[in-house]
């Protein structure tokens, strides 16, 4: 009975403070505004603890928030600047494609030969100069024993294998090339081969043929479908074999085969 007595009046002691709260802090008519003056002060040095706390509290997470935005903002100005600077550098690759294809059209024997202009899109590892992969194919009418020049009808391999859209191009540096060849001073006749990347080589010419350091060397267009008069290099060097019976020159070509970007296809004769 007593604890119930004593609960039943803590419930009606609590019930008759928060009216007088009430009553004070809602001022009806300025009758309590001494009291509440009084409480307000009582309060004052809690309420501004709780308030500073607060605001430090808020400007800790607005500081945090804006962190973290500062982060997404750099975060997508750094793809903005990727996207940018391999736009430009896809654009300034095509500025130069664009040159190179239009020096190269301006050299090209266009008037001599039909020709289908490819981009180099692959070669042999190490860039030793044993084949080239172009972007053209046999859609465009290209097909196996083609001859592939450069400009002002150079030439630098033939086609091995056409695919739709690609084919592969095996160089004259190819230890596997060899071609009907001959000295355009002199008319020595004989085969230039391919020596593992490293550079050409003409030999199986007669011992009775003239052969001169300096001399140019050219297709001759006898049995390998390959036009004559395609420009092949510059003898550099002559020996003879070790049986005595032919002569061989080193041949050095006009043009790097590593370093090859555009190329034409010679389709036929015009």
């Amino acid at each position: 009975m007593p604890k119930k007595y004593f609960t039943s009046k803590i419930i009606k002691i609590t019930a008759i403070a928060a009216v007088c709260a009430l009553l004070v802090f809602l001022n009806p008519r300025g009758i309590f505004g001494p009291v509440r003056g009084f409480f307000l002060t009582l309060a004052y040095p809690l309420q501004k603890i709780s308030y500073l706390a607060g605001k430090k509290t808020s400007g800790a997470f607005s500081f945090l928030e804006s962190i973290s935005n500062l982060k997404d903002e750099n975060k997508n100005l750094i793809r903005e600047n990727d996207r940018l600077t391999a736009e430009a550098a896809g654009l300034q690759g095509q500025k130069r494609e664009n040159e190179i294809l239009r020096e190269q059209l301006r050299l090209a024997p266009r008037d001599k030969f039909n020709l289908e202009s490819a981009l180099v899109i692959g070669q042999y590892p190490g860039g030793l100069g044993g084949w080239i992969i172009i972007d053209k194919g046999s859609a465009q009418g290209i097909a196996p024993g083609m001859a592939v020049i450069v400009s002002d009808g150079i030439l630098v391999g033939k086609v091995e294998e056409a695919y739709w859209e690609s084919s592969k191009i095996n160089l004259l540096t190819d230890s596997s090339a060899s071609i009907s060849a001959l000295d355009l001073e002199t008319g020595a006749k004989g085969i230039v081969r391919g020596e593992y990347g490293l550079g050409l080589s003409m030999d199986m010419v007669a011992q009775t043929d003239t052969l001169n350091e300096g001399d140019t060397v050219v297709a001759s267009g006898l049995g390998s479908g390959i036009p004559g008069g395609l420009y092949i290099g510059k003898i550099q060097k002559i020996s003879v074999t070790e049986d005595k019976l032919f002569q061989k020159a080193q041949v050095v070509p006009k043009v790097r085969y590593s370093k090859l970007e555009i190329v034409f296809v010679v389709k036929n004769s015009q």
